[in-house]
């Protein structure tokens, strides 16, 4: 019998201060402050180039702002862009060696378990060179499945290639997720379906 899960909505899970971002010689943003509550969801949104993806990455820790400080009290995990998945490894296989990547342990069962969230357990012997964009997306995903009850996820247009099916699994994934006293940042081309969720837009530097 599930149990509701009361969350500390004042729980501050990632606080950013004054954060400012260049590429090469072109600033993206700047004075961006940030702060992510548990249970929350933010919506990065703005122009192509208006630094979306480099905001996420900085937030992980794989790149250095130009400015700012970001804290966090709780474990950050990010799915990028891309798959990162070895095509000659079979699904199961390409999950595993996610999970190891990322210092995170999961026996065979629960890897077995969370690709059949994300719809894929049938293919989970098939080579990852055979699967479809959005078959690679939905083992992608199901690295979240296998993450920590109460992290940040930032994820990078995880809705990308993903079938009417595969957005609604990922939804529930979400919104489990964020039940459970975890959050979520994201960037998205398609209109996020999730509740309560939260705007943040990246506007020119100097603007606003």
């Amino acid at each position: 019998m599930a149990t509701a899960t009361t969350i500390d909505s004042q729980l501050c899970l990632l606080n950013a201060q004054d954060l400012a971002c260049r590429r090469g010689e072109r600033l993206l943003f700047q004075h961006l402050n940030l702060s992510i509550q548990a249970g929350q969801a933010i919506w990065v949104r703005g122009p192509n180039g208006r630094g979306k993806t480099s905001l996420l990455r900085l937030l992980a820790g794989l790149s250095q702002a130009a400015q700012g400080r970001i804290t966090t009290s709780t474990r950050l995990v990010y799915l990028g862009h891309q798959h990162a998945l070895k095509d000659d490894l079979t699904a199961l296989e390409a999950l595993a060696f996610l999970v190891r990547l990322h210092d995170d342990a999961a026996d065979e069962a629960s890897m077995v378990q969370a690709l059949d969230r994300m719809g894929i357990k049938a293919r989970r012997h098939a080579l990852v060179r055979t699967l479809s964009q959005g078959q690679r997306r939905r083992v992608a995903l199901a690295r979240l499945a296998l993450s920590p009850p109460g992290s940040l996820w930032i994820l990078d247009e995880p809705f990308d290639a993903l079938d009417d099916q595969g957005v609604a699994t990922l939804n529930t994934l979400i919104h489990d997720h964020r039940q459970s006293g975890g959050s979520v940042i994201l960037t998205s081309h398609q209109a996020a379906n999730l509740p309560e969720l939260v705007d943040l837009h990246l506007d020119a530097p100097g603007k606003g």
